[in-house]
């Protein structure tokens, strides 16, 4: 449950102004801002232009005395910022005028120069933000509407929900929310790329063409393998050690292989004769007897690929690419558990209710004195909900849904 708080400009601007009082100087004047964001603002010092923390804030504060365009500059004074409440704790003249400008793509309307502008993406991130909830938000309503004297939950810990709120949007990140996120990157010449923070395991990784459309990248799973642990044997293939006692470990052979190896030679493109290198290393040197998977005869589709191939390291913490996609452009789609940002986590309002029957179910479950029947009751609330969920979420539009379906044969009454 929630209603709408900001005006048109805050959402798609993200700015507000303040008017000062009309007569004489004034000190320590307060403004609270109705931001759905809340304003970061580090320490005491965050006001100064000149310190590293100004640059962590997400706005900027301009002033003007007539309020026209071109007339604004930055506030440069100290200030104070409390619960969304900017302080000024210097003097300023009577009836100015304020702005307070979130951080935006474009850097705003009201600096004047480069380094004047707030530039960042603040705004971008709030826009759609109806369609959430935060999740400390869900723990608050469910303290005030499941928990209480006449229902079946008459006490529990708050710590004891945000626990299992935490559980529940976990669970349901893995294959029900939208907790898929994508991160567009170069792959360099190492042919590797470090995993995201916040990643749980991979959706999809796509090359990128010039006209933008993706080209999937399979993963080489039964191709090669990136070994877990490279020991280090002597003359009697036995692992050797370190003064210490640990073993001791090198590079991996097999991945320094597999990021020199010819891909056309596994996927069978040197028929297409591009490459002449390719075609006297298959006809001359008698390579085929070996390196044959993707050849047009007898194709083995897993190997027919002309995309590229990719691998998780897990040792290094890392994925892996074949060598035809050094330098190239990709985006990986991979899932989050929702937990990466704690209780400012957002959750799609379409799964609020699964969120609270899932909450009920556990508190129920782990306490000896409720009857088994309640507890098998809310299990099928709780399953009953998320199923609900599930639909809401998957997102089908028919009209989308009997596009793909056209030239299939497939007639569908709409």
């Amino acid at each position: 449950m929630s209603k709408i708080t900001e005006t048109n400009q805050q959402y798609y601007q993200g700015s507000q102004g303040f008017r000062g009082a009309a007569t004489g100087a004034l000190f320590n004047q307060a403004f609270t801002t109705t931001f759905d964001t809340d304003l970061v603002f580090t320490d005491a010092t965050s006001w100064d232009p000149n310190t590293a923390n100004y640059a962590l804030n997400n706005f900027k504060v301009y002033t003007s005395t007539t309020g026209f365009p071109g007339s604004w500059s930055e506030y440069i004074l100290a200030y104070t910022v409390i619960n969304n409440v900017i302080t000024i704790t210097g003097t300023l003249a009577a009836s100015v005028y304020i702005v307070v400008q979130l951080k935006i793509l474009d850097g705003g309307m009201y600096g004047n120069t480069p380094a004047e502008e707030a530039i960042g993406q603040a705004v971008e991130d709030n826009y759609g933000g109806y369609q959430y909830l935060k999740l400390g938000d869900i723990i608050d309503n469910y303290m005030v509407g499941y928990v209480g004297d006449g229902k079946l939950i008459q006490r529990v810990k708050k710590s004891d929900v945000v626990f299992w709120a935490k559980r529940s949007l976990q669970e349901f990140s893995y294959d029900t929310l939208k907790s898929i996120k994508s991160q567009e990157l170069n792959i360099p010449e190492s042919l590797s790329l470090v995993i995201p923070q916040d990643y749980v395991n991979y959706v999809n990784l796509s090359w990128i063409d010039q006209m933008g459309i993706k080209h999937r990248i399979l993963p080489a799973n039964e191709l090669t393998t990136d070994p877990y642990s490279t020991p280090l044997q002597d003359d009697i293939g036995i692992p050797t050690q370190d003064n210490f006692g640990e073993d001791l470990e090198g590079t991996s052979i097999t991945e320094e292989r597999w990021k020199e190896a010819n891909v056309k030679l596994i996927n069978g493109t040197w028929n297409t004769w591009d490459s002449w290198y390719d075609y006297v290393a298959q006809s001359v040197y008698g390579l085929n007897g070996a390196w044959n998977w993707g050849r047009l005869y007898g194709l083995d589709t897993k190997y027919a690929n002309r995309n590229g191939w990719f691998g998780v390291n897990e040792r290094e913490g890392k994925f892996t690419f074949s060598s035809n996609l050094v330098n190239k452009l990709i985006v990986l789609e991979y899932i989050s558990d929702g937990l990466a940002y704690d209780l400012d986590t957002r959750v799609p309002k379409m799964a609020e209710d699964a969120m609270y029957k899932s909450i009920s179910y556990n508190i129920l479950a782990t306490r000896s004195s409720v009857p088994e029947g309640i507890v098998m009751r809310y299990k099928k609330d709780r399953y009953a909900a998320l199923r609900n969920a599930k639909i809401r979420l998957s997102n089908i539009k028919l009209g989308e849904f009997i596009q793909v379906m056209r030239g299939k044969s497939k007639w569908i009454k709409h």
